[in-house]
């Protein structure tokens, strides 16, 4: 359900560059990110992390793009929140007790450190590469096939991530319950 809710903005981004033009949908986006950033606080009692960087970026990258009538900045985004992201990732292995992956999955699944660790650090690799793929796409194809990668190709290649990082994990999951039974 979260991650729905994450997507919901560029979802929404998608449709309407679809119907208008980038610069009606970048005032979509913002409305739609200050909207989901309320809403969950609304929902949850609380302000997600993720959303409230995203809002910022959102509103400072697709301001500039609407005042400046360049569409430039609006396709940077996802590359400084990713390498944002990244950088978080990386930052956790040295502040705090634990990896920020181990932090936020930490409670419903119980691995071996050094895993925590490789995770981490793949998220991190993870989001740095994508915020790289962004930019080529932004420098090598139109603004259309910009906009399809941002919602298919960014939201396939993060769903195909997940489902390799699930695999790994299972299989220390597996070893943990082989230790537990024995």
């Amino acid at each position: 359900m979260k991650m729905l809710i994450d997507f919901l903005p560029v979802a929404l981004f998608f449709i309407v560059y679809k119907a208008e033009d980038i610069y009606v949908a970048t005032a979509v986006l913002i409305i739609a990110s200050a909207i989901q950033t309320v809403g969950y606080r609304l929902w949850k009692g609380k302000f997600e992390q993720s959303h409230v960087i995203t809002l910022i970026l959102v509103a400072a990258f697709g301001g500039l793009t609407l005042m400046l009538h360049d569409e430039m900045f609006i396709k940077w985004k996802p590359s400084v929140i990713n390498w944002l992201f990244g950088a978080v990732f990386i930052g956790s292995m040295w502040i705090g007790d634990k990896p920020i992956i181990q932090r936020m999955l930490g409670g419903q699944v119980n691995l071996p450190t050094e895993v925590w660790s490789k995770l981490n650090i793949a998220w991190a690799s993870f989001f740095i590469v994508l915020g790289f793929i962004n930019l080529y796409v932004v420098y090598n194809f139109d603004t259309d096939t910009w906009v399809n990668f941002k919602l298919f190709g960014m939201l396939g290649l993060t769903l195909a991530f997940i489902v390799a990082q699930s695999l790994y994990m299972a299989k220390f999951m597996q070893d943990e319950k082989k230790q537990a039974d024995e």
